[in-house]
């Protein structure tokens, strides 16, 4: 078996497993469109394990998600803290992952990324990063050539030949009379054809570089989106590994992640099975959270179905009445399981806000208040929590506690004019409204009209109050 190249670093066992509970913590909370506090968790996660590659990946599908939901990039001050590169690899690598999760378009961030890697021995985090570097350079309206020739030589430092023949010739193509570099191209695909073979068995880097496969299916699994076939693979290959040594978790871990990663019920439910035998066998809470999650996504995709069968006609009542139906029941389901993760967890206040949001959809306002109330103290939720409060309190009859709490959220937050202020204004406006408080309602919807104009209702409003 080949030695594996010099300054590896490998992560101990405990650290691994630590580092799974923030990454279970941030799956949980992306699921609510919570993408910032999912970073967060994936981020802290890393500082334990900074070679998990699902991590890495999940870390950049919540990035695609948040960035197509309207997420803005870190403000001036913050990237330029992020980016300021220190003596310490690992921390200027999760620096530079948590610039890219926030601006996932960023090759310099990507470049940031590989290099703290490779200096940091994470070398399944290059491994993870560079094609990723590669394909967004090359798709660049400009690309740039130095990060070509990083890529190679960084890929020829870990003996990939066959990557490192990739980036020269990317590079190539930029500079094509570049003799010096033609030279270099050759002698990388020799080497690559004078060394193929792997690493042989083992775990995390060395698994990756295992045959001639082991790199092409590292590559599948960077791609956005995975065929069936290759899906079904790697739940045979995953189930393979797990029975092999059913007591290592982190083997359960990948088979599980497999079995969701197809999206079919028949696969779902043998995770399903797998977790709720093994939290009736350890008691431990993880994997009844983790099952919890599955039957979570089933209903968001089932959801799905049925509102697009609304949308296709919107005429068709029957259509619209299973929707609605079924929505009640989405969270109704949605509120047991986050209410059994607060009982295993209970200053876990992401769990807790999921229950006041559910109890809030139901239509359970005077029970959402208390717990509301409940997540204001930590100051992720403070002013979202804030706005549902002063709502629930306006539905519930209490106006008075609903324009008093909406004020004091609205002087409590610091931007103006971004979609949280607008809803913020446009809901104290109904409260100040249903007070008969007019003129001061009437403020509040021009200030939203001001900052978006087709915001809502808030042009039908202003006209009938001025009226």
């Amino acid at each position: 078996m080949a030695e594996l190249p010099a300054g590896y670093t490998d992560i101990p066992e405990e650290d691994r497993t630590k580092a799974r509970l923030f990454f279970d913590r941030g799956r949980t909370v992306a699921d609510t469109g919570n993408f910032e506090y999912a970073i967060e968790m994936y981020v802290q996660g890393l500082s334990l394990d900074p070679e998990d590659v699902e991590a890495h990946k999940f870390l950049r599908e919540i990035s695609l998600k948040r960035k197509a939901s309207g997420g803005k990039p870190l403000g001036m001050f913050d990237r330029m803290k992020l980016a300021k590169v220190t003596k310490d690899d690992k921390q200027n690598l999760l620096n530079f992952e948590k610039l890219l999760a926030y601006d996932p378009g960023v090759t310099d961030y990507m470049l940031g990324i590989l290099q703290n890697a490779h200096r940091g021995g994470f070398y399944d985090s290059v491994l993870w990063i560079g094609p990723i570097l590669q394909k967004a350079n090359a798709d660049a309206k400009t690309p740039d050539f130095n990060k070509f020739i990083i890529l190679k030589d960084v890929y020829k430092q870990l003996g990939e030949w066959k990557l490192a023949t990739d980036a020269c010739h990317y590079a190539m193509k930029l500079h094509p009379n570049n003799m010096e570099l033609g030279t270099e191209l050759k002698n990388l695909g020799a080497q690559h054809t004078m060394t193929k073979g792997g690493y042989g068995k083992a775990r995390s880097f060395r698994e990756s570089m295992r045959d001639g496969e082991g790199q092409k299916r590292l590559m599948d699994q960077d791609k956005d989106i995975q065929s069936a076939d290759l899906l079904v693979r790697m739940v045979k290959e995953t189930e393979a590994e797990y029975q092999a040594d059913p007591e290592d978790s982190a083997r359960l871990g990948k088979y599980v992640d497999a079995l969701r990663r197809t999206e079919q019920p028949e696969y779902e439910e043998q995770a399903m099975q797998i977790l709720d035998e093994q939290f009736q066998r350890t008691r431990q809470f993880r994997f009844r959270k983790t099952l919890g999650e599955i039957r979570m996504a089933q209903l968001a995709r089932r959801e799905r179905t049925l509102r697009e069968q609304v949308n296709a006609d919107p005429t068709d009542d029957e259509a619209k009445t299973m929707y609605q139906d079924f929505v009640n029941e989405r969270n109704e389901t949605e509120l047991a399981e986050y209410q059994l993760l607060l009982e295993a967890y209970p200053t876990d206040s992401t769990a807790r806000f999921a229950v006041a949001q559910r109890l809030f959809r139901l239509k359970r306002f005077q029970d959402a208040i208390p717990v509301f109330q409940q997540v204001r103290a930590d100051p992720k939720y403070r002013s979202t929590a804030g706005v549902f409060l002063g709502e629930a309190f306006l539905f519930s009859g209490f106006v008075d506690e609903a324009v008093d709490t909406l004020k004091v959220i609205i002087e409590e937050y610091p931007n103006k004019g971004d979609d949280r202020s607008r809803e913020m204004y446009y809901w104290y406006g109904r409260a100040l409204e249903e007070k008969k408080e007019t003129p001061g309602a009437i403020k509040c919807y021009s200030q939203v009209a001001q900052w978006e104009f087709n915001y809502r209702d808030v042009q039908t409003r202003i006209k009938r109050l001025r009226s």
